[in-house]
């Protein structure tokens, strides 16, 4: 073999593995998983019903995901020692110490479903009032916000 042939071969299959590179990054682009979409979370609605009792208060707010999925892991407030998560189940409160948030999707804490107890309460807050609540996610890390206390019977669907 002439070192002319020995150089054509060696450019021919140079030529080859790049052309197979290009080709193989090119079917790359579409056809490898991508990183799950981080989530993107917006809370409205929240309230804090005027509690009853110096000691316990209930509170209520929907999340709002545009992205990738997530978990509620814990709430805490200084309005509280302890903030604790609670489902209702065939009629049953369960204490629960985390909530998916689904991609594109919603969590409702609402009257009759999962809600927070506000438990060892600082001080009674009166409607009017604005109590500081901090979210903690286990992927978009912690959200402030303020929930409103309403009136005992606060309807949010009716606003009063």
């Amino acid at each position: 073999m002439s070192r002319r042939t020995g150089r054509a071969g060696l450019l021919t299959a140079c030529s080859l593995v790049l052309a197979a590179a290009g080709t193989l990054t090119a079917c790359g682009d579409g056809g490898s998983p991508s990183s799950p979409a981080a989530p993107e979370l917006k809370v409205t609605g929240a309230y804090m019903p005027a509690p009853s009792m110096a000691t316990m208060a209930a509170g209520f707010f929907t999340v709002t995901n545009s992205g990738g999925a997530d978990t509620l892991t814990s709430v805490t407030s200084g309005l509280a020692d302890d903030v604790t998560m609670h489902a209702t189940v065939d009629g049953a409160m369960e204490e629960r110490t985390s909530f998916a948030v689904p991609a594109d999707g919603t969590l409702t804490f609402a009257s009759g479903g999962n809600h927070l107890m506000f438990e060892k309460l600082t001080h009674k807050p009166g409607q009017g009032e604005k109590v500081s609540v901090e979210l903690h996610f286990a992927k978009s890390g912690t959200v402030r916000i303020s929930m409103p206390v309403k009136p005992a019977t606060y309807d949010p669907k009716t606003g009063r």
